[in-house]
């Protein structure tokens, strides 16, 4: 019986291996579009629909929690962090955008996409 399991835990894994190179693409992709989007002018930058800004950071944080755990072997709070960090990192890059402006609200919103994110791909990867 302990046979059978570990040969679907490595099944499972070799799943999620062989995917990675696509969720590595992916993410660092989200990655550049979140980024550009966030740094774009204010009367430039796309938006989804009648979205708040809020919601807009909180979805795309959402997205990279998934990704970054799909396409990375990293520890939940190494990613939390570095999603975080990234989310640090797109407010000062914006405080040096014209019609752009830092809001500590949209770093409060960075880390609930992050963690709703990270929480959904912990069950992802049992899937994939």
């Amino acid at each position: 019986m302990v046979q059978i399991h570990l040969w679907s835990s490595l099944l499972r894994k070799s799943k999620l291996y062989k995917y990675r190179t696509l969720f590595k693409v992916l993410f660092w992709l989200a990655l550049s579009v979140a980024y550009i989007a966030a740094v774009l002018p204010q009367e430039l930058a796309p938006t989804i629909g009648t979205l708040s800004d809020k919601a807009h950071h909180i979805l795309a944080f959402l997205v990279l929690g998934i990704l970054i755990r799909l396409a990375y072997a990293i520890d939940y709070w190494a990613a939390l962090l570095w999603l975080l960090g990234f989310g640090v990192f797109i407010e000062i890059s914006q405080y040096f955008v014209e019609g752009r402006c830092s809001e500590i609200n949209d770093i409060l919103a960075d880390s609930i996409g992050s963690f709703i994110g990270l929480k959904l791909s912990k069950y992802l990867r049992k899937i994939i």
